[in-house]
């Protein structure tokens, strides 16, 4: 990397910050620039530590700082450099004691960038780099005692911000400021799984007339959408309280009958509120975040697009720098934020300090003159990112939350590029206690790489496709997002006549085995008039024999690692289908097989028009809706919305029953599915013609 970190010792920190600046002080002496050399592009020796050089010249009245050349002969209070470059500065402090360094960065926050122990009469020397553009002011303390301020100009040959950025305005939206609201309290809430929080992507591609990848829609991200009745017959007085419902349902396609468990997510915790928060910010600026929003960067043959700058309205980029200003309205005082951003490489913005001590109007311009360029190092970006932690994660853990917020398209074009590096760094971070929730942009985001890295504890994910959509969430879900509170939850099932065939709603469901359901995260949720926002696990069960008593253990942690279980009998009655326990269970097995059928097209037309075959549809009247099995490629493709007529027929038999089961479970909301069923069904577009479509 390009800068040095911090460490609470004699070292001094990567100065890794933003965007240009210019300007120089005159030569303290008569020597000119032609003959000095004022900062090295190569790391020196020792970059990272304090160095003692022995009796200052002549006694020090003040304490003093300077940025010296190469023969330490000539001095200055500022200086223009280079980004990627490392200048010298010469420490003379006028008292022994401790010496804390700082550097105030171009959005306006300080921070302590070195911390050590001087003795009077000495000189040090400290060694400064920066890689991004602006300007910054460095000083230090001894004893009480501060020092003079010096200033790095920084700037770079290749602009990666533009003074006027098209189509963004110079003006700044309405912002609250950190203090203006206190942490949302709820006098009720459920829990919801983590993993994906909506199914924004799928829905947005549907509209824009392209077919979904089968991982843009997923049962948890659905579930999310939607309230359901628990089925809980008793007030729960502790965190979690799982509750049981069943049913026997025929498949609306093959007519068999199917047996489902539901695990009611419900907890008894009462005024929940958020602790304070260390949020790091990590921000994709690779050149893919400049293409539109509705638009793909890379065709279905993998060539970029390119666009017109009035083909569309706001890019990418631009709505997620409207997003990370509109997360600063959302922290208060007490918490840190700190920003990074990466393309190629990954940059420090903006150090994690706490939020009464930045100036907000900085920052929010700052951030929204960040530009797109290079490609996608996804890898450095959360490297970065984590290494803003490493000053905290000894802070006491009840009282602070540590999370990671990372805006991307997710598509990895350097560095590691598939899911395993960014998995064992994200696997990482949660053994640590820092947890990240990852906020994808624009129709083409990547949810095939971004489901395969959310399913770690603590982790989820949310869709974004305009900035003022992101603000509603976020008003809404904001505490919740960033407060896992019961990990590592597992569900044991003791039933001779039963097994676990699949489950829906938990990102981990393909880790449940016959006999036991794994969920590595709970975040909580709203609850209105006993029904929970996305308060569901829904169980498909095997039936192996007419025995019907099923055992059920629970065990989870809460986020002080302390462990509770909860222990319950369920009978399973043999009734005839369609038989449902209560409208929750019911409305989670409607969505279910909603999903299946829509992954099991989505990997039929993609399968078929890969190897030029004729649309066989995986879903018959024999075998039903059946449980899908997904494929993958990290750089996403765009691929024309198709339905071939055999799901066009399915599709419609489906929105049947769909009807049906939306007036039994009294949810209006269900209509926007419905309304996806009627466009598929009679959709007549791209591929419908084509080898027997």
């Amino acid at each position: 990397m390009k800068h040095i970190r911090l460490l609470l010792s004699l070292s001094i920190m990567a100065l890794a910050c933003l965007h240009p600046g210019a300007g120089l002080d005159s030569p303290s002496e008569k020597s000119s620039d032609r003959e000095l050399v004022w900062y090295s592009s190569e790391a020196p020796v020792k970059a990272d530590q304090l160095l003692d050089q022995g009796q200052a010249p002549g006694k020090q009245t003040n304490s003093s700082l300077w940025i010296v050349d190469s023969t330490e002969k000539e001095k200055r209070t500022s200086q223009e450099v280079s980004t990627g470059s490392w200048a010298k500065m010469m420490l003379l402090p006028a008292a022994g004691g401790e010496l804390a360094l700082y550097c105030r960065y171009p959005t306006g926050s300080t921070d302590l960038i070195l911390k050590g122990t001087v003795e009077e009469g000495k000189a040090y020397e400290a060694w400064f780099s920066v890689d991004l553009e602006g300007d910054y002011e460095v000083w230090y303390t001894a004893n009480g005692s501060k020092s003079n301020t010096v200033l790095f100009q920084v700037q770079e040959s290749q602009v990666v911000m533009n003074e006027s950025m098209p189509g963004m305005s110079k003006g700044l939206p309405a912002m609250a400021s950190y203090g203006a609201a206190a942490p949302a309290l709820s006098r009720s809430i459920g829990f919801s799984t983590g993993g994906a929080k909506d199914i924004n992507n799928f829905r947005e591609n549907i509209e824009q007339g392209y077919l979904p990848l089968p991982t843009d829609v997923t049962y948890e991200g659905l579930f999310y959408d939607y309230y359901f009745d628990t089925g809980a017959l008793q007030e729960c007085k502790k965190l979690f309280c799982p509750s049981y419902s069943y049913a026997v349902s025929k498949d609306p396609i093959s007519g068999e009958p199917q047996y489902y468990l539901s695990v009611g997510l419900n907890s008894g915790l009462q005024d929940f509120q958020r602790k304070k928060l260390n949020l790091v910010v990590v921000l994709d600026y690779s050149g893919s975040m400049g293409s539109p929003f509705d638009q793909y960067y890379y065709d279905r043959f993998g060539n970029k697009v390119e666009l017109k700058a009035d083909e569309s309205g706001k890019t990418k980029m631009q709505i997620a720098d409207e997003s990370v200003v509109a997360l600063l309205s959302h922290l208060k005082e007490g918490d840190r934020f700190g920003l990074v951003i990466f393309s190629n490489d990954a940059f420090l913005v903006d150090p994690l300090t706490p939020m009464e001590d930045k100036d907000l109007e900085k920052l929010k311009s700052r951030i929204l003159e960040i530009n797109e360029t290079y490609g996608t190092n996804m890898e450095a970006g959360m490297e970065k990112g984590t290494s803003l932690f490493e000053r905290f994660l000894q802070a006491n853990k009840s009282e602070y939350e540590n999370r990671i917020i990372f805006l991307t398209d997710a598509m990895p074009n350097i560095g590691e590029t598939g899911d395993l590096g960014l998995f064992r760094m994200l696997e990482d971070n949660s053994d640590h206690g820092i947890y990240t929730t990852l906020i994808g942009m624009g129709v083409d985001f990547n949810t095939e790489l971004v489901e395969a890295i959310t399913k770690i504890k603590g982790a989820n994910y949310y869709s974004v496709h305009s900035a003022g959509e992101f603000k509603e969430r976020m008003d809404d879900e904001f505490d919740f997002m960033v407060t896992p509170l019961v990990f590592d939850l597992r569900l044991g099932l003791e039933a001779p006549g039963y097994k676990i065939e699949k489950v829906y709603g938990s990102p981990e469901a393909d880790q449940a085995t016959g006999e036991l359901m794994k969920v590595n995260t709970l975040f909580p949720s709203k609850a209105e008039a006993g029904q929970v926002k996305g308060g569901v696990i829904l169980v498909k069960l095997k039936k192996l024999s007419p025995e019907g008593d099923l055992k059920l253990k629970v065990s989870y942690l809460d986020r002080n690692g302390v462990e509770d279980s909860d222990q319950a009998k369920v009978q399973i009655v043999d009734s005839e289908p369609d038989f449902y326990q209560n409208s929750g269970i019911r409305k989670a097995v409607l969505l279910s097989r909603y999903v299946d059928l829509l992954k099991d097209w989505m990997i039929d037309e993609r399968s078929a028009q890969e190897k030029n075959w004729k649309v066989v549809p995986s879903v018959t009247l024999a075998s039903g809706i059946i449980i899908p099995v997904e494929l993958g490629e990290w750089e996403r493709q765009s691929m024309p919305l198709q339905v071939s007529q055999p799901y066009r027929e399915l599709f419609r038999q489906f929105q049947d029953y769909f009807q049906k089961e939306m007036q039994a479970v009294r949810d209006d909301n269900l209509q926007q599915e419905q309304e996806i069923l009627q466009k598929l069904s009679e959709f007549k577009g791209a591929g419908t013609s084509t080898n027997g479509a």
